[in-house]
């Protein structure tokens, strides 16, 4: 055994995977900073790939129990075994169905009552959903039974102590009908290859046994409830249709690590649905695994549920897509009222615009109707790279809901390069400008080196070298890889030659077919091209494949912002912003969207929202003044919007000149304000000079002359001693 060495986890790792999180042992991802150095480090799977890549890859992802400690779930207290036991077991009649073509089969006629053994009308098979042991039977001369606890699509389910070893609780799962033939293949396959699951996340098999001419898989005892009976409780208990967001994603998350395992053993669940997932305590585990294949299982029936299951899978069988796409639809029937899931919605979404949910959170949205796409190949791929997404979309939900950050480093970007937007510009009386679209493009996160391209050491060694000596450097590199083509292509957009560019994009895109990172090139050289139209599409089609991640939210405000949907624009910069205040530009993009809606209190409260340890925090509190006075008409401003300004400029430490000319513009604002009807008369100071004409117009008097002494050109300083005179109040001499 050895330590796990996944952030946050204190498990050891056995087999493989940690007792406690689940995880493989951490390799390290490129560009993610070691815990011990702080350098980055290299991991052995790639970091750009999404949609193509396997499902074993591992990288740091911090979670360690349920709710990954970002959201609080719920404990589901453990429940008495014995408790659990059903007084009278039988299967609903409207719950009855041909485990051979699943026509409704045992239900009453006329007169006549519903019987619990027979054969199907439709296909001839036969049923029973008569149990088929009583309390006090013993099984494989060690489980005794105390009775049934549930009936699921292969059959009973019961409960049973094991005098074998101590008397422990344990499961035994067997048959629907021992006389059907898949179902007597499907319990086959499952005594084959469970006995290699070994999953935290996932119900432990002990053995299986024969039991009068039938077969029963014995498994642990997993009190608690399941999703559906949680998802349920909540809806008896308080009216709530749906599970808190958070905690719906938290199980979510829960899912696709014990999903990832089993795709890495090459087996799919198929049957994934909340029925099938019991949370007891503070640790979710899948129960029954009565559906799990191979993955080159070409001939074992097919289990699954109407509303959950891929509609694909009749015609192209299970795939870890298909899995993940099981995953989707559990999220959706857990976190909004889903309404005709198992028939209008069978194999659809509702419209975004009929779920107030989808509506408010924008990236969850995206990411179920990638998960649940309609061609296999557009849906994730691999469960870590779902879960990756996930988790991004989880701080947002989390920040966007209580306006906390929730911050962390993304497994595929780095840091935006430089932050964009930052300076007021212009002179007196100039609006904050937009930032120019090649600048945004050079300035964007780019995806981070794969660890295990046989470039990847040449490349780290190229970060602080000038574009120039970077194509120099590649073009004569001993080996060629997909990370040197696409820093040459990169490099290539940096120096404005966008046909090498994209004839690079086009060989890579060729060789490495699925790559996201070919599109996303392709998008930040329409924006370098300043083709904002093109651009904004493929950024677009960025965040619906990436909707976890900070960059394409940050391409795509520019763009909306660009051709005026400065509200659209505002709320991609503000989800980023909320989430993460390591992206400066987010923080001026919705200062620059907000001052065009004319909105000027919210643009000064973002700006308001730089940390003061950041390297940025007086360009913002800079900016913050000119927001409050520029381009506002006399009567739209306020006794303390001047006060405000003049109060947050005395704090600032600017050099003279650039200090003098901002004084001069808020003394404007104020001479312009006293001028304008306004209700009653001033009380407050500006610059320690009371709010009344002749003292802001001495006050402005004297500004000017001292930005007189500072200027450089004859023509500025008689320009500045002109505004001074102007400025003077009137005298009787």
């Amino acid at each position: 055994m050895s330590q796990c060495t996944q952030p946050g986890c204190t498990g050891t790792v056995e087999d493989g995977y940690c007792v406690v999180c689940g995880m493989a042992p951490a390799a390290a991802s490129a560009g993610t900073p070691s815990a011990e150095t702080g350098s980055p480090t290299i991991g052995s799977t790639p970091s750009g790939r999404s949609g193509r890549t396997g499902s074993t890859r591992s990288r740091p992802s911090g979670r360690g129990m349920l709710g990954i400690g970002l959201v609080e779930v719920p404990r589901v207290p453990y429940r008495d075994p014995a408790s659990a036991v059903r007084q009278n077991p039988e299967v609903a009649e409207n719950r009855r169905f041909c485990g051979g073509c699943g026509a409704p089969v045992g239900r009453a006629r006329g007169e006549r009552p519903a019987r619990t053994e027979g054969f199907c009308p439709n296909c001839g098979a036969g049923f029973s959903f008569t149990p088929k042991l009583r309390p006090g039977d013993l099984v494989g001369g060690q489980y005794e039974v105390l009775g049934c606890l549930a009936h699921g699509g292969l059959g009973w389910i019961y409960l049973a102590r094991d005098h074998n070893v101590s008397g422990r609780w344990v499961v035994l799962k067997g048959l629907l009908d021992t006389g059907d033939a898949d179902a007597l293949a499907a319990a086959a396959a499952e005594r084959a290859f469970l006995a290699e699951v070994e999953h935290p996340n996932i119900v432990k098999i002990y053995n299986f046994v024969q039991h009068a001419g039938s077969g029963y898989i014995v498994m642990e005892y997993v009190g608690g409830q399941s999703l559906r009976d949680v998802l349920l409780e909540r809806r008896q208990r308080g009216g709530e249709d749906s599970l808190p967001l958070g905690q719906a994603i938290a199980y979510g998350l829960e899912l696709l690590r014990a999903l990832g395992y089993l795709h890495g053993l090459g087996l799919i669940y198929c049957d994934l649905k909340p029925d099938n997932a019991i949370q007891s305590d503070e640790q979710l585990k899948l129960i029954d695994l009565g559906g799990v294949r191979r993955l080159d299982d070409a001939d074992s029936a097919i289990y699954g549920t109407v509303g959950y299951q891929a509609p694909e899978i009749a015609d192209q069988g299970p795939s870890v897509s298909s899995d993940l796409y099981t995953v989707g639809r559990t999220l959706a029937v857990l976190s909004f009222p889903f309404t005709g899931y198992t028939s209008t919605y069978a194999n659809s979404l509702p419209p975004r615009a009929d779920v107030p949910l989808l509506q408010r959170f924008e990236s969850y949205d995206r990411l179920l109707r990638r998960a649940t796409h309609a061609d296999p190949a557009a849906r994730f791929q691999d469960a870590t790279e779902m879960a990756e997404q996930l988790t991004g979309v989880l701080r947002e939900v989390l920040s966007t809901q209580d306006g906390q950050p929730r911050p962390s480093p993304s497994p595929l970007f780095g840091m935006e390069l430089a932050a964009i937007g930052t300076e007021i510009g212009g002179g007196m009386g100039a609006a904050l400008p937009p930032p120019a679209p090649a600048d945004v493009a050079a300035a964007l996160p780019t995806p981070l080196v794969d660890g295990a391209d046989p470039a990847a050491g040449l490349l780290a060694g190229l970060t602080a070298v000038e574009p120039e000596q970077i194509v120099a450097a590649l073009t004569s590199a001993p080996v060629s890889s997909p990370e040197v083509g696409l820093m040459l292509a990169r490099v290539r957009i940096e120096l404005g030659d966008l046909n090498e560019a994209h004839r690079l994009l086009d060989e890579l895109a060729a060789g490495l077919p699925g790559d996201w990172r070919a599109g996303w090139y392709r998008a930040t050289a329409a924006l370098a091209g300043e083709n904002v139209r093109d651009a904004e599409r493929l950024f677009d089609e960025m965040y619906s494949l990436l909707p976890g991640e900070a960059a394409p939210k940050l391409g795509l405000a520019f763009c909306r912002a660009h051709r005026g949907d400065h509200a659209g624009a505002a709320h991609l910069y503000e989800t980023v912003w909320r989430t993460d205040h390591g992206y400066i530009s987010a923080a001026f993009g919705v200062a620059r969207a907000r001052l065009a809606e004319g909105d000027s209190a919210a643009a000064v409260g973002v700006l308001d929202s730089v940390p003061n340890i950041s390297s940025h925090h007086v360009a913002a509190q800079v900016a913050a003044v000119a927001t409050a006075v520029r381009g506002r008409a006399p009567a739209d401003l306020t006794e303390p919007d001047l006060v405000g300004a003049g109060g947050r400029l005395t704090g600032l430490k600017l050099d003279g000149e650039r200090r003098g000319r901002l004084v001069a513009e808020v003394l404007e604002a104020g001479l312009a304000w006293l001028r304008a009807d306004r209700p009653g008369p001033a009380s407050g100071r500006l610059f320690d000079a009371p709010l009344t004409e002749r003292h802001l117009r001495r006050k402005l008097e004297e500004t000017y002359r001292g930005l007189a002494r500072l200027a450089d050109t004859t023509g500025d300083r008689h320009e500045l001693v002109v505004r001074a005179n102007a400025a003077r109040p009137r005298t009787l001499f």
